[in-house]
């Protein structure tokens, strides 16, 4: 049975593009209208009246622009981090369209459930698109998805509190003010030991390379952030603290993505600043924090019925129209290089600060299969060192043990 799907699949996919290619609709008639059902899935926030219902806007207005199709969109909610596994799942049940995280790709590939884009289409993306962006949705030279933002997380700071030199460098922050980092997320705490040359995978593809979290150089920073989460300058941010902080003004930086603009711009007004990630010093060097990056992509499942207007649907809410409305309505961030060279885009120090950090102070995070063991540990690292459970006496043993859990299929 599973061949059988796969090779109806391929046979859907190959005859969509010769019939893009040929210059056919698929339909009958030249005057005839084809009635076809479209399901989408996308993050609840695209689809509130109160943000502006970006899906159904984009949907009406795609539907718009191709009368030789009579839509039945069907929406359905599925947030980028979750979308792949329910579509790997059961793919003939799931949606045409759908959002995805970009380090989700291998689940989606491993099940035959996502299409690839080719011809006119993949032209179309790359025109527009970084090549670290393609990169991020490419698996085996195959590209799998259009991005439709960058995403990686930044600082947030007051204005009032530290100038655009200060937050260069963390150690300056730390003289002048409360800096909030989310030290227990394995998220983020590795941006202290890419920052001092530890590595994932090799080149982050290269899965039997493996982790090298464990040497001398990772020793040295789990002594750092021994003495980091001692400094009365620096708060651990769990379960949403450095936000409340920087609402009551006990914090003045905070560290997160694009998703909590609305909030920090909130607080702060006038005063919000954002910047790339900042430097920190290790044993009288200076070193660079590294952020994961990815991307956050539109995929087309391989099993769509209709994958003509799947495919066009999926390349249209990532063009630079539908990235545009997207920015507009909740800040996401957009991707789309000629967007990027609008003025009142450039300007805005968000898009500046991700796309900084994306470009200058961030790997793409590996999406190889075993980065899943990789999470576990670092965060039993942040815990540990939070609760006094490794010290300067046990950091190398506590170090290596995390290496060793990052390195196998199960945790120690």
């Amino acid at each position: 049975m599973r061949r059988k799907l796969m090779r109806t699949a391929a046979a859907v996919t190959a005859l969509a593009f010769l019939l893009v290619l040929t210059g056919c609709s698929g339909v009958s008639g030249d005057s005839e209208t084809e009635s076809i059902r479209l399901m989408v899935w996308s993050p609840s926030e695209d689809q509130s009246e109160d943000s502006g219902a970006w899906l159904q806007t984009c949907c009406e207005n795609f539907a718009a622009l191709h009368p030789e199709w009579d839509i039945t969109f069907v929406y359905g909610v599925a947030d980028e981090a979750t979308a792949a596994d329910s579509v790997a799942q059961d793919p003939e049940a799931s949606a045409d369209v759908f959002m995805y995280a970009n380090d989700t790709i291998t689940t989606l590939t491993d099940a035959q459930a996502l299409a690839k884009f080719g011809g006119i289409y993949e032209e179309e993306i790359r025109a527009t698109t970084s090549d670290t962006l393609l990169d991020s949705v490419t698996v085996d030279g195959y590209l799998y998805g259009v991005p439709y933002t960058t995403n990686t997380w930044f600082l947030y700071y007051d204005a009032s509190v530290f100038t655009e030199e200060d937050v260069q460098s963390l150690d300056a922050m730390l003289e002048k003010g409360v800096v909030s980092f989310p030290f227990t997320n394995s998220w983020y705490l590795p941006a202290f030991y890419i920052g001092n040359g530890c590595t994932l995978f090799g080149d982050g593809t290269q899965e039997e390379l493996g982790v090298d979290f464990g040497g001398e150089n990772a020793v040295e920073v789990t002594n750092y952030l021994i003495d980091l989460l001692a400094n009365s300058n620096f708060v651990v941010d769990a379960d949403g603290s450095g936000m409340a902080g920087l609402r009551d003004g006990s914090i003045s930086a905070i560290f997160s993505g694009s998703w909590d603009y609305g909030s920090v711009k909130e607080i702060l007004g006038d005063n919000l600043g954002a910047a790339a990630l900042p430097t920190f010093e290790l044993n009288g060097e200076t070193k660079q924090m590294y952020a994961y990056a990815g991307s956050k992509a539109i995929g087309v499942n391989a099993h769509s019925e209709y994958m003509v207007a799947a495919v066009e649907l999926a390349v249209y809410l990532g063009s630079a129209e539908c990235q545009l409305l997207h920015y507009q309505l909740r800040s996401v961030i957009p991707c789309n290089t000629d967007l990027l060279e609008q003025e009142d885009i450039q300007n805005d120090p968000v898009v500046i600060a991700q796309n900084n950090t994306f470009d200058y102070t961030s790997i793409l995070q590996p999406f190889v299969s075993a980065m899943g063991n990789c999470w576990t540990p670092v965060e039993n690292m942040g815990k540990s060192i939070r609760n006094g459970t490794t010290t300067h006496d046990n950091a190398e043993e506590q170090t290596v043990a995390m290496n060793e859990a990052m390195n196998s299929n199960g945790i120690s």
